[in-house]
């Protein structure tokens, strides 16, 4: 134990949770955080059972003059939940998620994944915006904006958000809505962890039956140019109750895969019908007719918790991970010929091209209403970089920074949870990062919490 540790060991009074330092058996497995390029030692993980806890973590912190991380989930890609020689304070013991069915309401503990919100919804057959990966914390998702299957009906994780309860800088639990601290309020629904570290979230939820219409469906990759078209143009005109994702990556060596396609370009197919399902399978219809036969057809009614689930094999721990994107109001010919060759060219199997509709509810939500501000995007597009351990990241990283910089000049712009190294004002317009400034300015003067996407305060 150094003498640090023991200073710190005397100094946590008051806290309640778990407190795991280096010396500490449970240390290296708190430590990882989903990308397993990050490999970062923390002075302290504080595993907060309470608001109080996050309270006495972050006095401990400051007294300590040591900076501090916020974790969630732990699903930041470039790895801001986590600090070498700071204090971690460490949510994921706060899982807790209570529904109201009669309000349609469901209050969520800063740590609870959404895994655990959809899993506590759905038992009353509601839902609402979450992301694509059940593992994903719904802290750093919805602080950032939130897309996910029902986005476009429902409009982002922020926009259904009602109310946060959060722990400021100086220790302080404060609530923020629409008419306490609405400043605040408005900051928190797109400007990211910089104003305090959430411990409640509620969300407004939605009627969804039992089981949607969705799935995927797997193609050889040589057909990528008519279906890239055809996905586009499906999606010009599909209802605001269709969620879709392509993405253009490489067929695993797995047993449902046809040996001559193992190793070689896919493209991938995936849709949700926040609706009923038999009505879900007329509307999906025309999107899966497209004039190619799929090696693999998972098209079906299911849960939406099973739908939340279906790419968490694309998305495990530990894999090496870099993100470049970017939200655009049209896709061209000639940027559909670029992604398809740029994908052609990566140097690792596990890169791949990713396009994602956006729009409808979420582009109906004035701009000025929240900190997220890229609204008038149809079509998100992403190049995810990921390697294994022991690989050098270094051409991943080079075939992500190249396609993103192939790209015509985005109409919109970015969000803050496509970020990796870029800085956060460029996901913002002047006026909205000069309103972020203040917001920061009147909240966290000190820059305190800065281990994010950061605003500089005023």
């Amino acid at each position: 134990m150094t003498v640090k540790e023991e200073e710190l060991r005397a100094a946590a009074n008051g806290f309640a949770g778990e407190l795991v330092f280096a010396s500490d058996p449970a240390y290296d497995e708190v430590r990882k955080v989903w990308n397993g390029a990050i490999d970062r030692r923390p002075a302290l993980i504080a595993r907060c059972t309470t608001p109080d806890d996050v309270a006495a973590a972050l006095r401990l912190a400051r007294a300590n003059d040591l900076p501090i991380a916020i974790r969630g989930g732990g699903h930041s890609i470039p790895g801001l939940s986590v600090v070498d020689d700071g204090v971690v304070v460490d949510l994921s013991l706060m899982r807790k998620v209570v529904v109201d069915a009669e309000r349609k309401i469901a209050v969520a503990e800063g740590g609870a994944l959404l895994a655990d919100l959809d899993g506590a919804t759905a038992a009353h057959g509601l839902q609402t915006t979450g992301g694509l990966v059940s593992h994903t914390g719904i802290a750093g998702l919805t602080l950032g904006g939130g897309m996910g299957w029902l986005a476009r009906k429902h409009g982002l994780a922020c926009d259904n958000l009602l109310e946060v309860e959060l722990v400021t800088a100086e220790g302080k639990l404060v609530t923020a809505n629409k008419d306490e601290n609405p400043d605040l309020f408005w900051a928190v629904r797109g400007g990211g962890g910089n104003f305090g570290v959430v411990t409640k979230f509620t969300y407004q939820l939605h009627e969804l039956g039992p089981v949607v219409f969705a799935g995927s469906a797997m193609y050889d990759g040589k057909d990528a140019p008519a279906l890239f078209r055809h996905y586009l143009e499906f999606g010009k005109t599909a209802p605001d109750e269709v969620g879709q994702v392509l993405v253009f990556s490489t067929a695993p060596p797995a047993p449902f895969v046809p040996e001559h396609l193992q190793g070689k370009p896919i493209v991938i197919l995936a849709a949700c019908y926040a609706g009923p399902a038999d009505e879900g399978e007329r509307v999906l219809a025309p999107l899966r007719e497209n004039g190619v036969t799929p090696f693999m057809d998972m098209f079906q009614a299911m849960p939406y918790p099973v739908l939340q689930q279906t790419i968490d094999p694309m998305s495990e721990h530990g894999v090496g991970r870099y993100l470049k994107a970017s939200l655009h109001e049209t896709i061209d010919d000639a940027t559909i010929d670029m992604l398809i060759d740029h994908k052609l060219t990566a140097p690792t199997p596990f890169a791949m091209v990713m396009l994602t509709a956006v729009g409808g509810a979420i582009s109906r939500v004035p701009v000025e209403a929240t900190a997220y501000a890229p609204r008038s995007a149809s079509w998100a597009i992403e190049f995810h970089a990921d390697w294994h351990p022991g690989q050098d990241p270094t051409p991943a990283r080079d075939w992500a920074r190249g396609g993103a910089e192939k790209l015509p000049a985005p109409v919109v712009g970015t969000y803050v949870n496509f970020l990796t190294d870029e800085g956060a004002q460029t996901a913002y317009p002047t006026e909205t990062y000069v309103r972020l400034q203040q917001v920061k300015k009147a909240w966290d003067p000190d820059n305190v919490f800065r281990l994010n996407q950061n605003v500089v305060p005023a």
